[in-house]
């Protein structure tokens, strides 16, 4: 039987969920109507368009530009900064509406899922009708829309989100790829970045369906083993599962995919940061410690690197996790990173130290437990923001 794979991309995210939490919070007018971006500091070097409204695109303004140049275009633009809290609290409560469908979900990014919808055909008698309901539910109870791509693998369910937006449903199933997905210019295709257009088109491959139709062994003398991935991905191919982190009982992990490429030591470490209390903020709720930690970094050209280590006394609280995350790190080329991830492994239940508890290090990471329990209580009454992590550039 056929897998159903649902793919769920909130539209215009950072911008939409900033526009709903302004508006519940008094804010008189919808930024979304009105010519504005979300954006870093002007006068730093983190001055980028992050997110852009309707309005703001019909002048040109592209995300990943900087903010003068987006000023140039339109003088009267509004910007406003980023809330990654609040995004946080828009990607949980999305997260935990699909649980009511499918055992399997797999957050992408903060604004994508996929849902396994596969066996669920006693519930689902159409899938677009049903893809449309959720829509509907999301667009009126959480106030933002999104787009639902509908494929017999993640692959197709992800282009098949891209098809137009907003608010949309689309569907490209095995049967559909000749005449949806085979039309679509080359860059269209997941995967294929700038540079990668670049290289097909002067090998004269413009389309998906002259990328499908070019022999393996053409692609691979350029792209190497990722010349097999870009054909089978021009045939719909795709055989990977939707990891549901909830079923990863051996360990815990978290990943995220940024809008915009990172590539500075101090952006990279703030990101690490974030991470560090994502993950341990989850090991702890499981009562947990853990005795190996696995750092993994995507980069633009989608090439994947992890690296690992098993450490003698195991760790829970965060300053532990980011202290190995940054020892990682030392080991791995620092250039233009698409997503990362913190992977903690070999869990117990009992910290059970290898030194004497006379030892100043051990006595330091009691210490640092005790206090991380007493935040862990004070961010879950009073909210995150209540204690914040320096980065310590």
């Amino acid at each position: 039987m056929d897998r159903l794979i649902f793919h769920i991309d909130v539209n215009n995210a950072f911008l939409s969920w900033s526009a709903v939490d302004m508006l519940k919070n008094g804010f008189k007018k919808d930024i979304r109507e009105e010519v504005s971006v979300i954006g870093g500091d002007e006068g730093a070097r983190h001055g980028i368009v992050l997110a852009k409204s309707n309005p703001a695109k019909k002048y040109g303004i592209k995300t990943a530009e900087t903010l003068y140049s987006a000023r140039r275009k339109y003088k009267d633009l509004k910007v406003y900064k980023p809330n990654h809290k609040i995004y946080k609290q828009f990607s949980d409560q999305l997260y935990e509406y699909f649980t009511n469908f499918s055992p399997k979900i797999e957050r992408y990014s903060i604004d994508e899922c996929f849902i396994d919808m596969s066996g669920m055909n006693y519930f689902i008698k159409d899938p677009i009708e049903f893809a449309d309901n959720m829509r509907k539910y999301i667009k009126e109870n959480f106030g933002y829309t999104v787009n639902v791509g509908i494929g017999n693998n993640k692959l197709c369910a992800k282009v098949a989100s891209d098809f137009e937006k907003p608010d949309k449903t689309h569907t490209l199933f095995n049967d559909e790829i000749e005449n949806k997905l085979w039309p679509l210019a080359v860059g269209d295709l997941f995967m294929v970045g700038k540079k990668t257009e670049t290289k097909l088109k002067h090998m004269n491959i413009n389309t998906v369906f002259e990328l499908a139709h070019t022999p393996v062994e053409i692609l691979t003398k350029t792209f190497k083993s990722y010349g097999i991935i870009l054909h089978e991905f021009a045939n719909g191919i795709d055989d990977s599962e939707v990891v549901d982190v909830k079923q990863e009982l051996k360990g815990i992990g978290n990943s995220l995919t940024y809008p915009i490429d990172i590539e500075s030591y101090d952006d990279i470490k703030q990101k690490l940061i974030e991470l560090s209390s994502m993950v341990g903020t989850r090991l702890r709720n499981e009562k947990k410690y853990a005795y190996t930690e696995t750092l993994y970094v995507k980069y633009s050209d989608f090439t994947t690197l992890t690296h690992q280590k098993k450490l003698k006394n195991p760790i829970s609280n965060d300053d532990e996790i980011l202290k190995y995350a940054l020892e990682l790190l030392k080991d791995i080329e620092i250039k233009p990173i698409r997503s990362m991830g913190i992977r903690l492994n070999n869990l117990t239940l009992e910290k059970q130290e290898q030194l004497s508890i006379f030892d100043n290090d051990i006595k330091r990471s009691i210490k640092n437990d005790e206090l991380q329990i007493t935040l862990d209580k004070l961010k879950k009454k009073y909210g995150d923001n209540i204690v914040k992590k320096a980065s310590n550039k």
